[in-house]
């Protein structure tokens, strides 16, 4: 990656205010007075120190927090543990906790303002990306595409918006959309923990998705966390209740919908049209954040707060374009990419690199004679999805009869016949 690709905040990550004081912080102080007095609760006794760490904020403001409570009559000191408070909760502080538990059971690291999200993500937004040829090349070395689809992919993710990968089935989209996701994982940006709006919470970083970089600079806001460039994919199991905000009924606070847990980075929708949602529901949901990169989502209230829709959203689909949307969102769309059935010599290599990977011996006489039977007697041009599915075929039959894998005629002929559909029912049946 050039140092021209590298993100804003990665370069300015040494020079990032970390808040010394509760005076510095962009959210009230109060709010973190109350979570502080949660995780105490929680946490029966802890030391200053630890409550620090849990709330990822320097000793300083844990220090100034505690005191505060004190001075309320809400926790005290039963200890020292070193030079360093040791501290528990008083039994009206208990009874304030359990308050504002009944209202937010949130006790995670203190978040961020919403203003100060805003801000990060636009400056580390995904129209700040830049790859050349060299950098897909690297990205996808093990997969066999022709210099055209790479030109293309590459166009678009420099253009920062998004990609609308279609054709036959089988011909390798979701692996291509997948491939992406690695592009954008060699840059890392900073996402929060969460965002508060108005006194709620909404959780935006998420193990499951988020990678997280070990080597995070010194002296930073650790209410912010270190991550490659995010990959979100979904396939059939969308809803559109899922690009909205999502309010826990039992914890009271929000998580982020998948486009914000997508933000900076990419969004794979995967069989596009087979969604439990009609595309032209999704469609119309994403035709202003697509275009104005600014996304609308909705508080239990009925507020409408605004956030940035900085990621690039991969289409991939069996389904022709026009079936899917009207002309208007397909503007929108910037690229659109077919990715078509393979050339021999591609289904030859692609064979060769499949084989290789299971320590099969790749004889090219057998492969050209599979090509034949698959153009001729079962009438299916070449998809890139074959000669995985077809060795998978043989190193499972070899599993159930006890021996080596071999790929020769005999094993090859019964792995077409458990994979392929017969072009006619058999007569008799």
């Amino acid at each position: 990656m050039t140092a021209a690709a590298c993100n804003t905040l990665e370069v300015t990550a040494g020079r990032v205010h970390v808040p010394s004081t509760l005076d510095e912080f962009d959210i009230p102080g109060n709010l973190l007075e109350e979570l502080a007095l949660k995780i105490l609760f929680l946490a029966g006794q802890m030391s200053v120190l630890d409550l620090a760490g849990r709330m990822r904020v320097c000793f300083p403001v844990a220090n100034e927090l505690f005191q505060r409570l004190r001075k309320e009559q809400l926790c005290d000191a039963v200890g020292m543990l070193g030079n360093v408070y040791r501290i528990a909760i008083s039994s009206s502080g208990r009874a304030r906790a359990m308050e504002l538990l009944a209202l937010n059971q949130y006790t995670g690291p203190a978040p961020v303002s919403l203003e100060s999200y805003i801000q990060q993500i636009r400056a580390q937004g995904v129209h700040n990306f830049e790859v050349h040829p060299e950098d897909l090349a690297r990205a996808f070395e093990n997969l066999v595409l022709d210099q055209k689809t790479l030109y293309q992919l590459g166009t678009a993710i420099n253009s920062g918006h998004s990609i609308f990968l279609y054709g036959p089935t089988g011909t390798g989209k979701t692996t291509i959309a997948a491939t992406l996701s690695r592009v954008f994982a060699e840059q890392r940006v900073w996402l929060p923990f969460a965002v508060e709006v108005e006194g709620q919470i909404i959780t935006v970083y998420d193990p499951v998705i988020h990678r997280q970089v070990k080597d995070v600079p010194r002296e930073v806001d650790e209410r912010w966390v270190l991550c490659e460039r995010p990959a979100v994919q979904v396939g059939g199991e969308l809803t559109i209740d899922m690009l909205d905000l999502q309010f826990n009924p039992v914890t009271r606070f929000y998580a982020g919908p998948v486009q914000m847990k997508a933000n900076c980075g990419i969004l794979i929708v995967d069989d596009f049209g087979r969604q439990r949602l009609r595309p032209d529901e999704l469609l119309n949901r994403w035709i202003v954040p697509l275009d104005r990169r600014t996304d609308f989502l909705t508080l239990a209230g009925g507020k409408k707060i605004e956030i940035p829709f900085e990621l690039v959203v991969v289409f991939a689909t069996n389904i022709h374009p026009e079936e899917l949307a009207d002309e208007a969102f397909l503007r929108r769309l910037q690229t659109k990419i077919r990715i078509g059935t393979v050339t021999e010599e591609q289904f030859h290599e692609i064979f060769r690199r499949v084989c290789a990977g299971v320590g099969l011996q790749c004889d090219p006489e057998m492969v050209s004679q599979l090509i034949g039977l698959i153009r001729t007697r079962l009438k299916q041009p070449l998809r890139a999805c074959y000669p995985r599915d077809i060795v998978n075929q043989v190193c499972w039959a070899a599993k159930y009869e006890g021996k080596p894998p071999m790929f020769e005629a005999a094993s090859l002929m019964r792995a077409v016949e458990g994979y392929f559909l017969p072009s006619a029912p058999d007569e008799g049946n």
